[in-house]
């Protein structure tokens, strides 16, 4: 039960890197307006960042990080409880569903936190910093 919760929580933070890091899909309004940090840290050069903003970015990251790191925690937990409750012969439909629930809420909060995380990132820059990145990021960047 262990190895599942684990592997389970592996595959949920590697699904998450994943999408921070992979290119907005074509019919995704909301990722084409936002500029993950590795994109941004990765053109940093072309698109002349500052000092103050590299430092802000590096701040809002790590900001976020802590918030990852405390959810990825509970996330497994809580994980953990409704694998147990899973595994029974006859499974509490009620209980199962309100275990999923605090899961799902601790999910969203992950989401809560990274849309918050790449607002602020998208704020730091000016507009010309934006359009070359969006720039970039089509290009294949």
């Amino acid at each position: 039960m262990k190895r599942q919760s684990i592997l389970m929580l592996v595959a949920w933070t590697a699904f998450a890197a994943a999408a921070v890091a992979a290119p907005p899909a074509a019919d995704d309004p909301i990722a084409q307006n936002l500029f993950p940090p590795e994109l941004i840290m990765k053109y940093s050069g072309e698109i002349a960042l500052d000092a103050e903003q590299r430092t802000a970015i590096k701040e809002a990251v790590m900001q976020a990080q802590t918030k990852f790191l405390g959810a990825q925690w509970e996330m497994q937990e809580e994980t953990t409880k409704l694998v147990h409750l899973l595994q029974a012969h006859q499974v509490d439909e009620k209980a199962v569903l309100s275990q999923a629930d605090r899961l799902m809420d601790l999910e969203r909060q992950v989401k809560k936190t990274q849309l918050s995380l790449m607002v602020r990132l998208k704020n730091l820059l000016t507009q010309a910093q934006q359009a070359r990145l969006a720039d970039l990021r089509r290009a294949g960047g």
